[in-house]
């Protein structure tokens, strides 16, 4: 059930998901989804009509939640358009169904704020946690819920006992303790500031430095949190052609070069999750080793899509 919670095909293929109880609504990707002319806010007020049509038709008695990511991950690094996660909202407020905010990726300060859910003004019913936790020196996770939520958590272990939610691992001595050592690290050393700070240096200098690049379709992000998507036609954001590889091609010469970054699974994409610390001149260096890379690769597939 959990794997069919993603809207990535990717993940789907050979095992028979998504499950049927599960719905997807429509991909916030204002860049590739919107049509010529629509605005950020329009946009997003489209995608909440959108999924206001698709509760409705399932039932709103029978949708029990709406989860996502404040900013997606695997499916490219897309922040979502102005506006988006109030609409959403209101939405989701009018038919009664619960917020169940993804913040395995944004948590933690990777957006400049201590959740992602700060930083777009979310309420959410419930927040998963891990990544950011413990840096990921030893798993661990977590959910945090709301008030209205442990309420009913409390009232069912008083009529039939107490919630069975006790599992091997659960509350692993050792990873509370990195847990814990990590955040006040991170408290500690003004990381989440630093993530701020940075971020926005490292944002600018990225678009400023690959937006206009020919085979740049989108360059976007928020905090330390990245990408660069390419695109064989910049005005129709049509993609090259999957058997060229690009994005991948892209991040090996970034590591070539002495940079790792992640060619996403969605598309030629090239994704970046620089640690909390990162200095501007270390992003620097990021840029201008992603700038040559890319060049790199641009001279290579140039030459064989003229010859095709």
């Amino acid at each position: 059930m959990t794997g069919s919670l993603t809207g990535l095909p990717l993940f789907h293929a050979a095992f028979d998901l998504p499950r049927e109880p599960i719905r997807h609504a429509q991909c916030p990707h204002h860049w590739k989804n919107a049509g010529p002319g629509v605005s950020e806010r329009e946009y997003a007020t489209s995608c909440a009509d959108e999924l206001d049509r698709l509760i409705q038709a399932e039932g709103p008695e029978t949708v029990a939640a709406f989860i996502g990511e404040p900013v997606m991950g695997t499916g490219g690094i897309i922040p979502p358009p102005d506006s988006y996660w109030t609409e959403i909202q209101t939405v989701l407020e009018r038919h009664d169904v619960l917020l169940i905010a993804d913040e395995v990726v944004t948590g933690f300060g990777r957006l400049g704020t201590r959740f992602g859910a700060d930083y777009y003004g979310m309420r959410p019913d419930f927040i998963t946690i891990a990544k950011g936790l413990t840096s990921a020196y030893l798993p661990l996770s977590g959910v945090i819920v709301n008030e209205r939520i442990w309420e009913v958590l409390e009232q069912g272990s008083a009529r039939l006992g107490p919630i069975g939610h006790g599992w091997t691992y659960s509350a692993h001595p050792v990873c509370a303790a990195a847990g814990l050592a990590n955040l006040d690290i991170i408290e500690r050393e003004g990381l989440i500031e630093n993530a701020r700070t940075v971020g926005a240096y490292f944002q600018e200098r990225l678009r400023s430095a690959l937006s206009g690049h020919g085979m740049v379709g989108e360059v976007r992000g928020v905090g330390l949190l990245a990408a660069v998507e390419f695109a064989a036609d910049k005005c129709g954001r049509a993609p090259f052609e999957s058997d060229l590889k690009v994005g991948q091609r892209v991040a090996a010469s970034c590591l070539e070069n002495g940079i790792i970054a992640r060619a996403m699974p969605h598309g030629d994409i090239l994704g970046f999750a620089p640690p909390l610390v990162l200095s501007k001149d270390e992003a620097d260096i990021i840029v201008d080793t992603s700038k040559k890379a890319i060049e790199h690769v641009w001279q290579a597939v140039a030459r064989v899509v003229s010859a095709g």
